[in-house]
């Protein structure tokens, strides 16, 4: 049995050179460092599209043709026009699923061009797999852009077992009630042999999506994975909290030079409490909100002014859509303030970091930080405060985290848990955050890491396979989810 992944995009991205020619540059983050071992050694194949469009590289199999001898399996290009690329993933996998599966309805653009266009490049990614997969093979499909790929497949009279990840939110019943093709979305997903969230919580509004729009359907729970019985078909549907390979970042903590750079960033604010906030360019990362609350930190707190600097990265993303380019404006525009305001000599309130943090200098940023400051108005997982976690093997450091990322249901044990809306607050917590004791400190630092390390990428990965092909349904460890205080009143 072979092992096949399809993914939006391939795990090796493609670029120009400085003469013009494409070449390909290695892939990056968890899910590709934890799967690569398995595809070399079951000799699988990874689907995807290359990045670039047909107008743009008409033979993108070309520069893959020797993976197989340079990684260890294959490579097999998805080839995508630029209009199929603008309504499917910028129009119906970013313009309607991104916005509604992160609770921002009125971000959504509910184009119904867009849903043809999500239904021909699934059919296109499905056709790929068919030409290119054995019965025996086991096929896992993953994230928002591919919901329909099975479906696709059944189609094709493809008979492989087929599982599906989906690595952000599912939405309350309220929320996805508002998708027009709320009925084909379900019935996309009820096509896979196995269904897996990344919390509790995903999984239960999953459920009462089924049980309210498809009562036909049977649902049977026990423990971390469920059943869903659908006519003659049992599908199967569990949680499974995503990770960082744990190792290779405390590996990296510990390098002389990323210790040496920690040095560096601590020196350029030489006795000041640094706060590290690291976010892709997005409006579900909640920075202007992180902003604000940062502004109302330094007028509830005068006399932190001068003794605290926010260092915030803010990762370029999707710059080619305007709606992102407006978010860039917000936050630049909010820094400006925030540093006219307090920037007195020698010292400025944030220092804005406008893109990627390579090599040592991500983990010396984590190194030198005394506070992570992590609070995304919703997340699927959100990985930056595993790193940070996993990275401070000197057993200090803080972490802020809101409560509506997917990680707080495993990190409530040693993080401040925080509504990112509630700027008061957050920076409340920020002030208490900053002054705990040395001792306190490392006990919640100690609990962070225990937590981080016992649910690593490797663990993911073992889960999520074990529960898409054993034959046995196993109880697997359920991560109990998180709800804030409020839930409870």
């Amino acid at each position: 049995m072979n092992l096949v992944v399809v993914s939006n995009r391939l795990p090796f991205a493609i670029a120009r050179d400085e003469t013009g020619d494409w070449r390909v540059e290695p892939g990056s983050g968890g899910l590709v460092t934890a799967l690569r071992p398995v595809l070399r050694n079951r000799g699988g194949r990874w689907i995807g599209w290359s990045g670039a469009t047909e107008e743009e590289l008409p033979e993108a199999g070309a520069l893959f043709a020797d993976a197989r001898r340079r990684f260890g399996y294959d490579l097999v290009p998805v080839a995508l026009s630029t209009k199929e690329r603008d309504g499917f993933y910028s129009g119906f996998s970013n313009e309607i699923i991104w916005p509604l599966f992160h609770d921002l309805l009125s971000m959504c653009n509910f184009d119904p061009s867009y849903w043809s266009a999500y239904e021909g490049v699934n059919r296109k990614f499905a056709e790929s797999v068919a030409r290119t997969t054995q019965p025996d093979d086991f096929v896992w499909v993953h994230d928002y852009h591919l919901m329909r790929v099975a479906t696709e497949l059944r189609a094709l009279g493809v008979s492989s077992r087929v599982a599906f990840f989906l690595h952000i939110p599912f939405p309350p019943l309220d929320i996805f009630l508002k998708l027009p093709w709320r009925f084909e979305v379900l019935h996309s997903l009820l096509a896979y042999d196995l269904v897996g969230f990344q919390t509790v919580r995903d999984r239960r509004n999953f459920v009462q999506c089924i049980r309210l729009l498809l009562p036909q359907v049977r649902v049977e729970g026990r423990g971390a994975v469920w059943t869903l019985k659908v006519g003659d078909r049992e599908v199967r549907m569990g949680s499974f909290p995503i990770s960082i390979d744990v190792a290779d970042f405390e590996r990296r903590g510990e390098e002389p030079a990323v210790l040496e750079k920690a040095e560096k960033v601590r020196a350029a604010e030489p006795d000041r409490k640094l706060i590290l906030g690291i976010d892709r360019l997005d409006y579900t990362k909640g920075i202007p909100q992180k902003l604000e609350a940062f502004r109302n930190f330094l007028r509830r707190y005068p006399e932190e002014r001068g003794r605290v600097t926010l260092i915030q990265v803010v990762v370029p993303s999707r710059e080619d859509i305007a709606g992102y380019r407006d978010h860039k404006v917000v936050v630049e525009r909010l820094v400006g303030q925030i540093n006219g305001e307090f920037t007195r000599g020698g010292w400025a309130p944030i220092h804005y970091i406008h893109r990627s943090l390579e090599g040592v200098s991500l983990p010396g940023h984590y190194r030198a930080a005394d506070v992570a400051l992590v609070t995304p108005l919703k997340d699927g997982m959100n990985l930056v405060c595993k790193e940070y976690c996993a990275t401070r093997l000197d057993g200090d450091g803080v972490l802020i985290l809101s409560e509506f990322a997917g990680a707080a249901a495993q990190l409530q044990v040693g993080a401040f848990l925080v509504n990112p809306f509630d700027v008061e607050g957050v920076a409340n917590t920020l002030h208490a955050a900053l002054h705990l004791s040395p001792a306190e400190r490392r006990s919640r630092m100690r609990k962070l890491r225990r937590a981080v390390k016992e649910h690593d990428i490797y663990h993911w990965l073992d889960t999520f396979l074990d529960a898409a092909i054993s034959k046995e349904l196993a109880d697997f460890p359920l991560v109990e989810d998180y709800l804030p205080v409020a839930a409870y009143q």
